[in-house]
């Protein structure tokens, strides 16, 4: 491997494992201060992961955080803020859910129906605050932050039962799913079963990287992130791309509800989670938008998730966890700082001997062609 791989491997793994260090390392210091053991919370966790039926609750959140994630870092490489996807999913989950309860196909078509719709609708909502960026110069983070609360209103209005709701007891769902929307898991005997759609975000991440790294497509894109000056002079059109981003992001952010959707719940009610667009996004900035570490953060994230709940049985607080995350997406962001600066004197460090190096062989070069000349 050349030395300048290295040290960017290097540099890719140093954020991450300094974030995670000063996680655990400020989680201590405030179990500590509280009086608690600070070593035995973890090895509480870390045994949690060794159960089978845990491993299966925790690939099965890892695949919502993953596909969100995903959607996120689409809007990070355009160098945009997609801060809406926790709206975007919840309304193409509902809005999903409701064509799946009121249309009856054969699975062949009932599936990508639904996928379809849960798609469209999150483009849908996202391309509302794109067209707004590129038109009106209305930033994104702005304007997803009110569709989020638009969406939230829109879902209480959809669960009328006058509209497309229907009252379970206490409960607004939106009635029960036809069984060819349904989409089979793997049976892992005990343990549970593995979301069926675990496959489709393992896809996603695929298809992710080729895009960005493989296509002119996801070339134009990075480079529209960078600099819009310099993509503008290669003749990319910034605003198209800026707008096609956002409805990527948004697409994205649609399936990031249907694994549960699909495989479990069969409904889209009060009781469907929430928040996972939020995570998504210290899940992507813990993976460096790069596919392979938002999985890896995606499952981190789920494991403190499921893993958390048995420390209420040991005397110690589950928030715990919280605290952790929290501290992970503000450690993140301060080490990916500390680490990208010092890359950079590192660089300049390396540019600066190479330079004198070569000043030093031309001058070597210019005296030898003296003597040479002189002896002549």
């Amino acid at each position: 491997m050349k030395k300048f791989d290295k040290e960017r491997l290097l540099l890719a793994v140093a954020g991450p494992v300094i974030a995670l260090v000063v996680a655990v390392a400020l989680t201590s210091v405030v179990l500590i201060a509280s009086g608690k053991n600070p070593i035995e919370p973890y090895s509480i966790m870390f045994e949690q992961a060794t159960f089978s039926d845990i491993q299966v609750l925790i690939i099965n959140q890892a695949s919502l955080y993953y596909i969100a994630a995903l959607a996120v870092a689409i809007g990070f490489r355009m160098n945009l803020f997609n801060i809406g996807v926790d709206g975007q999913y919840q309304l193409a989950a509902m809005m999903a859910a409701v064509v799946g309860a009121h249309a009856s196909l054969p699975a062949v078509l009932q599936v990508p129906l639904l996928l379809l719709t849960a798609v469209l609708t999150g483009a849908f909502w996202s391309g509302i605050a794109g067209v707004l960026k590129v038109t009106r110069g209305v930033s994104e983070v702005v304007a997803t932050i009110m569709l989020n609360a638009i969406a939230t209103s829109l879902i209480a209005y959809f669960w009328l039962p006058s509209v497309f709701g229907v009252k379970v007891g206490n409960n607004n769902t939106t009635g029960e799913m036809h069984e060819s929307g349904w989409i089979p898991g793997f049976d892992m005997g005990d343990a549970g079963e593995i979301y069926g759609l675990v496959v489709l975000a393992a896809l996603l991440g695929i298809g992710y990287w080729v895009v960005l790294n493989r296509t002119r497509f996801g070339f134009d894109l990075r480079a529209s992130g960078a600099s819009e000056t310099a993509a503008a002079a290669s003749g990319v059109n910034p605003k198209r791309m800026v707008l096609t981003a956002m409805l990527i992001s948004g697409g994205l952010a649609g399936l990031a509800g249907l694994p549960i959707l699909l495989g479990d719940s069969h409904t889209y009610s009060l009781n469907f989670p929430t928040g996972i667009g939020f995570l998504g996004i210290g899940i992507a900035l813990l993976g460096r938008n790069n596919p392979t570490g938002i999985a890896f953060a995606a499952l981190l994230w789920a494991w403190l998730d499921k893993a958390s709940p048995e420390l209420d049985f040991h005397g110690y607080d589950k928030e715990i966890a919280v605290i952790m995350q929290g501290l992970i997406v503000i450690a993140v962001v301060v080490s990916y700082e500390a680490v990208r600066e010092w890359g950079l004197r590192r660089q300049q460090r390396r540019v600066g001997a190479e330079l004198a190096a070569g000043h030093v062989l031309g001058a070597t070069s210019d005296n030898s062609i003296q003597k040479e000349v002189a002896g002549r």
